[in-house]
């Protein structure tokens, strides 16, 4: 973290030049945040208003199978492009989509680079959830320091849909965008992308599911240098499970779980199931979190 705040790394993208951020509001110094020149079109044309300070990046995940055990033992928060998994589309290889995707969002400038040297996804929590920014993405999130905002980038939509409109720490146009669409929950976030390493000295707090109490989730969140916290929970009843929502297995599988008629993040954890088939029910848990009128019962 030091290394990136004092200035250019040995890990810098090739073909990448450094362009400051915002300066922080009691007037300090500017920090430094590498936007990669051929894509300063996306970027550093940026209008509008800074980041609101008291904003977060978040960074959603499932903490189960071993997740956040691996997060502990190593210190850093890994991309799809090194652990080769997601919770969304597993393309995170040269000639997949999401190759493709950051291709076009940084001017191909990480194309060459390192997996461990591609930036880390998350989504900008401009709507202050206590599920995090994107929960499509995971029960679990990592809430990061204020400093991350400084070497973040963000778009509107999420990549996969080729946005047009982007931001940066000092001029983020974004949030007017993302309020008044009317994308489906699940899509209606403010995608970050987080330019340098994240470790857990990076990490305000891990927030988690209740349903982790009492389980190896919570004993390894113990033992992490950061707080943890709880959110009011994903709790879905099998009565509410949508048939016309995303395929007809993610149903099934529910109905095949469900504890007493009831699905949370734990049960779902604990399923053998297609990851494909597991991730789609996840969303008919973190779909009727974002559309319920209060917190889930």
């Amino acid at each position: 973290m030091s290394s990136e705040r004092a200035g250019r790394t040995g890990s810098e993208p090739t073909g990448s030049r450094w362009i400051d951020s915002a300066s922080t509001p009691t007037g300090g110094p500017r920090t430094p945040i590498p936007i990669i020149a051929a894509s300063t079109d996306n970027f550093a044309r940026a209008a509008g208003p800074p980041v609101p300070r008291d904003l977060r990046v978040t960074l959603n995940f499932h903490p189960g199978r071993g997740v956040l055990a691996s997060l502990a033992r190593d210190g850093v928060y890994r991309s799809q492009f090194e652990t080769g998994t997601s919770n969304g589309g597993l393309t995170a290889h040269p000639g997949g989509a999401r190759w493709g995707w950051e291709s076009r969002l940084f001017g191909g400038a990480y194309d060459h680079v390192p997996p461990a040297d591609r930036p880390k996804y998350g989504a900008l929590n401009h709507r202050r959830s206590e599920f995090g920014g994107a929960p499509r993405f995971g029960s679990a999130h990592l809430r990061l320091r204020e400093d991350v905002l400084d070497r973040s980038t963000f778009c509107y939509p999420d990549s996969v849909f080729e946005p047009v409109d982007f931001g940066t720490a000092r001029h983020l146009p974004l949030i007017e965008l993302a309020d008044a669409d009317d994308r489906d929950p699940l899509d209606n976030y403010i995608e970050a992308h987080v330019h340098g390493p994240v470790t857990l000295a990076d990490v305000e707090a891990l927030v988690l599911d209740p349903s982790f109490r009492g389980t190896e989730v919570e004993d390894v969140a113990r033992g992490l240098p950061c707080e943890v916290e709880w959110h009011s929970g994903f709790r879905l009843s099998t009565a509410d499970l949508d048939p016309g929502f995303r395929t007809p297995e993610s149903v099934a599988l529910g109905l095949a779980i469900a504890c007493d008629g009831w699905l949370d993040p734990w049960i779902l954890s604990q399923a053998d199931a297609d990851p494909q088939v597991s991730k789609h029910l996840w969303h008919h848990l973190a779909r009727r979190a974002l559309t319920a009128p209060g917190p889930p019962s």
